[in-house]
């Protein structure tokens, strides 16, 4: 929002919320109730073919706003280099606002305007009247207009919110208020006009000119530089017919300076051209190669997880991942279904993310495969190569820490990581399956006053540790295996063993449980109130509406932890996993070994470590 807004600030449809798409229903069923009934003759194609471009746009707008979040992650060339925060992702989620008004005056100007009926596809002689009326008024009067925007009453009813965004990305182009987006609809509209007045006008020109328009906004907006130094050697009158996205950066950055629409000319004639433009743009051009000091290596949870990944749908991202799919992702399958196809092709880890916590770089990368491929016993060796060489990646290029997540570190897939320890011993990499920290929550959410726990998952180190622990502090343990009951009470001491019983009662109040073994059946024994606290990196499925589920294990970020604006799966924003967090500490820490295997470190001394680097346990309104 600006920071005092004026009149026609928001967009009419703004209380439709999701509906917002109805406003243009009685021109689509018109246009193709015209279609149907008149004959061939009579028919208006470029009315007809208005929605096709119109989603055609917001395709565009996402292929933009993917490339530019997956470039900004992993690109040598990035312009400024700091964050983008939630705050960003929801002023900026109106963008296709701006497409539904378009589509809006569109439909109308061919309803009431002489001439845009029935205009021709094709004209050269349009598409350069376009051309020359968009070089000449509009980018001087953009200019000035601009200009005018940044004084006084307009900067501080308007235009501050579009500057809310240091960090832009392709979208932020299109973040203005209504009365703004009136203006420049009104200013883009002038080269058409000049066409429909001269008759010249096509539904190429017009749409051409409109796809140019969304190309420059959306290249300007980028956070990464694209064009190369060569382009403008070759021809050097360019740096004054184009402008670049490190040029139009500065205007975020310093406000006063580079105004021009898409041809910096004007700002050369008129003085207002940063002092550091050249160098900024070569500086971004040559880029700096950046080594990540950790990497969480993550896969796919399902099919519809792509749109939730930060390069997917921003407004999905930003949210914690549903375990119901909204509407228009099942309108999306041949989409869903064609990216996973592309990930057996390319068969390639990927950078998701890219994030800052004081000294420490990180990046997210994920394995292009997803949690029911993990369970398929004839897949592990593939997916063990592909994890094998994401990590020697990592190793080659410096990274000092990898955490596994997810099912990455499945004890039946890799021992816990072991596996890739034993065949290169020589990794300086350290390899951290977050057990430590997942046992150290654990044991700090069971409710105070707890005298009995129930565990209801398969048995592994964090269960055992958990189990030692637990007895230590006097807490009986309940176990419904008689052979896990029979394995863990070999593993305590005899003094503890009397804590540990098997029981089938379902009666404990606090379950501690994996959804790999839970079953809804034998959620609906439990009593009512019941507390389910996950031990895996899965959640548990919520069955009952009268018993309390808590996240899998995870902690509360530090504020100094930036570049944050999406959610780790189905957690909450500002909230990551413990085998996230438990790499993070260990390269915090300095330790040098690896947490993998049977290995579990100090529980005490991590808990007190993640707490004193400034994580904290989930409030109990994140369950």
């Amino acid at each position: 929002m600006a920071l005092s807004p004026g009149p026609l600030t928001k967009y009419p449809w703004e209380k439709l919320g999701n509906f917002k798409y109805v406003v243009l229903a009685p021109w689509i069923v018109h246009s193709t109730y015209q279609f149907v009934t008149k004959d061939e003759k009579e028919r208006d194609l470029a009315y007809f073919l208005m929605l096709p471009y119109l989603l055609s746009r917001v395709i565009h707008a996402q292929i933009w706003i993917s490339l530019a979040r997956y470039m900004t992650a992993k690109s040598k060339h990035r312009i400024v280099d700091k964050g983008i925060e939630f705050e960003q992702v929801d002023r900026e989620r109106n963008w296709d606002d701006n497409i539904i008004f378009n589509g809006i005056i569109y439909y109308l100007a061919i309803t009431l305007l002489p001439g845009a009926s029935r205009m021709p596809m094709f004209r050269w002689d349009g598409i350069l009247i376009a051309a020359l009326v968009h070089v000449g008024p509009v980018e001087f009067l953009y200019y000035w207009f601009h200009r005018a925007l940044h004084h006084h009453i307009l900067y501080t009813g308007y235009h501050s919110h579009h500057h809310s965004s240091i960090v832009t990305e392709p979208i932020t182009s299109v973040i203005h208020p209504f009365a703004e987006i009136i203006v420049y609809f009104i200013l883009f509209c002038i080269p058409t006009s000049a066409a429909l007045a001269t008759g010249t006008l096509s539904f190429a020109a017009a749409v051409g000119y409109a796809t140019y328009i969304d190309i420059m906004n959306y290249v300007g907006h980028c956070n990464f530089e694209i064009f190369p130094k060569w382009l403008f050697n070759i021809f050097p009158p360019l740096k004054y017919l184009v402008y670049t996205p490190s040029f139009h950066s500065l205007h975020h950055t310093k406000f006063r300076t580079n105004y021009s629409l898409f041809m910096p000319i004007y700002d050369y004639m008129y003085g207002t051209v940063d002092d550091t433009t050249d160098t900024l743009y070569e500086a971004s051009v040559k880029g700096k190669k950046e080594t990540p000091d950790i990497v969480h290596l993550t896969h796919l949870p399902t099919l519809e997880s792509i749109y939730y990944l930060r390069p997917g749908f921003a407004s999905l991202a930003s949210y914690p991942y549903a375990s119901t799919s909204k509407w228009y992702i099942w309108m999306l399958w041949p989409v869903t279904y064609g990216s996973m196809l592309l990930t057996w092709i390319f068969d390639s880890t990927f950078t998701v993310e890219r994030n800052m916590f004081r000294e420490l770089k990180m990046q997210t990368w994920a394995i292009p495969r997803y949690s029911y491929q993990y369970l398929l016993s004839w897949k592990r060796n593939a997916i063990n190569t592909l994890i094998e060489k994401a990590i020697l990646e990592a190793n080659e290029a410096g990274v000092k820490v990898m955490s596994l997540g997810l099912l990455n570190q499945g004890e039946e897939l890799n021992r816990n990581g072991e596996l890739y320890v034993q065949r290169h011993p020589k990794l300086k990499i350290k390899l951290v399956d977050g057990s430590s920290l997942v046992v150290a929550i654990v044991l700090n959410s069971i409710p105070k006053g707890t005298q009995q726990v129930l565990i209801r998952g398969k048995l592994s180190k964090v269960v055992s540790a958990i189990s030692l622990l637990l007895c230590r502090r006097g807490i009986q343990v309940a176990v419904a295996s008689k052979d896990d009951f029979e394995k863990l009470k070999l593993q305590l001491p005899a003094e503890l063993s009397s804590l540990l019983i098997l029981s089938s009662s379902y009666k404990q109040k606090v379950w501690l449980v994996d959804n790999e073994t839970m079953t809804d059946k034998e959620q609906q024994k439990a009593v009512e109130g019941t507390y389910f606290i996950p031990l895996s990196q899965l959640p548990l499925k919520k069955v009952r509406k009268d018993c309390v589920y808590y996240n899998t294990p995870a902690m509360a970020i530090p504020k100094a932890f930036v570049n944050v604006h999406s959610c780790e799966n189905w957690l909450p924003r500002r909230v990551m996993s413990a085998w996230r967090i438990g790499g993070i500490v260990h390269a915090l820490e300095g330790l040098d070994a690896h947490e993998c295997g049977d290995t579990i470190l100090d529980v005490e001394k991590v808990w007190r470590a993640a707490l004193h680097h400034g994580f904290l346990p989930l409030p109990q309104d994140c369950y």
